[in-house]
C-alpha cells in the first residue's frame, strides 16, 4: 500500500509532466517568406528561408512558450534558383546587411501570456528578440492533428533591419516578412 504523501507526489509528478513539453525541433518547422518589390522586381526573386528550430518549451499549465534560433541556421532554401545565386542570397541575409549573425546569433520568443480565442484557437503574446532588437507581437496559433500552427507578418524595419536594395533600389525587399509555424511537441 502506497503512502498518501508518496501517492500525491506522483500524481503531482505526472501532471506536470503531462503539461510541460519540450518541443521537437525537427518536427517543427518554421518557414520565412520574404517578397521583392521596385520597378524591376518581375526580374528578382521571393525568398522561402527556413529557420530551424534550436530549442523550444511549451508549458500548457502555465500557458508560456519559448523558442529559440541560431541565426547562423538559417538557410535560403529558394529552388528555382542556381546553387550559386542560392549562396549569394544566403550569405547576404547572414551578413552585416541583414541578420548580422556575428552581432545577433540567437533569435528568441518569450510568451508574456496565452490566451483562449475559441475551440483549439490561441493569441500568444510575447516578445521577440531578432537583430538585437525585443519587440512586443502577438501570434495567432491553432491547434489541430497534435500541431500548432500559424503565421504573423513582421516589418523589418520594426527590428533595425534595413530591407535590401539592389540596381539602385529598381528592385528590393519588401519591409514586411510573412512568418508561417508549425510546432509540434516532443513524444
Amino acid at each position: 500500500m502506497r503512502s498518501p504523501i508518496l501517492a500525491t507526489l506522483l500524481l503531482a509528478l505526472s501532471s506536470t509532466m503531462a503539461h510541460a513539453a519540450d518541443i521537437d525541433g525537427a518536427a517543427s518547422k518554421i518557414t520565412v517568406h520574404v517578397e521583392k518589390s521596385g520597378l524591376f522586381s518581375a526580374f528578382a526573386h521571393n525568398h522561402i528561408i527556413s529557420a530551424p528550430l534550436a530549442s523550444g518549451h511549451l508549458d500548457l499549465e502555465k500557458r508560456t512558450v519559448e523558442l529559440k534560433f541560431h541565426s547562423q541556421e538559417m538557410k535560403v532554401l529558394d529552388p528555382d534558383i542556381s546553387d550559386s545565386e542560392r549562396s549569394d542570397i544566403d550569405h547576404t541575409m547572414k551578413s552585416d546587411k541583414v541578420l548580422d549573425i556575428t552581432r545577433f546569433p540567437e533569435i528568441s520568443f518569450v510568451s508574456t501570456s496565452v490566451e483562449s480565442t475559441g475551440a483549439n484557437r490561441y493569441l500568444a503574446r510575447g516578445n521577440l528578440t531578432l537583430h538585437g532588437v525585443t519587440q512586443a507581437i502577438e501570434l495567432p496559433v491553432v491547434f489541430s492533428e497534435g500541431r500548432y500552427s500559424g503565421n504573423v507578418k513582421l516589418k523589418q524595419t520594426e527590428f533595425g533591419i534595413t530591407p535590401v536594395k539592389i540596381a539602385g533600389g529598381t528592385v528590393r525587399v519588401k519591409d514586411v516578412v510573412e512568418i508561417v509555424f508549425e510546432i509540434v511537441l516532443a513524444k
